[in-house]
C-alpha cells in the first residue's frame, strides 16, 4: 500500500528542510497551508527565531474579499512589505512539503512582486 497524503507531504517536507536552512542572512521563507488559511513566516533558523509572519487571519487581511488564491497573493505582499522593514532583502523559499502550485505559488509570486528575492 502507497503512503497517504499526508506522509508523502511530511517525507517531502523533511528532505526540503535538509537541504534549506534559513540564516540571519538568507533567512527562510516558511509556508504553511490549511483547507481554509494561509501562513508564512521568515525564520532565522540559526538564531532559532521568526523574524516575520504574516497570514491570512491577520486583522488587515481578514476582511480581503476574492478567492483563496487572491488573498493568498496579498499574504505574500504583506509579508514582503514586513520583510523589508525588518531589513531583510532576500530568502530562500520553503512550500512546506506542498506542490509550488495554486495558492503556495500565488503567495511566492505576490512575495516577489513587492520586492522580494528569492
Amino acid at each position: 500500500m502507497g503512503l497517504s497524503k499526508t506522509e508523502r507531504r511530511q517525507r517531502i517536507r523533511r528532505r526540503i528542510r535538509k537541504v534549506s536552512s534559513g540564516t540571519a542572512e538568507r533567512p527562510r521563507l516558511a509556508v504553511f497551508r490549511s483547507n481554509s488559511e494561509i501562513y508564512a513566516q521568515i525564520i532565522d533558523d540559526v538564531a532559532g527565531t521568526t523574524l516575520v509572519a504574516a497570514s491570512s487571519r491577520d486583522k488587515a487581511l481578514a476582511d480581503a474579499k476574492g478567492t483563496k488564491t487572491e488573498v493568498a497573493n496579498l499574504v505574500g505582499k504583506a509579508i514582503a512589505d514586513k520583510a523589508k522593514q525588518a531589513g531583510i532583502e532576500a530568502v530562500a523559499f520553503d512550500r512546506g512539503g506542498n506542490l509550488y502550485h495554486g495558492r503556495v505559488k500565488s503567495l511566492a509570486e505576490g512575495a516577489r512582486e513587492a520586492g522580494l528575492k528569492f
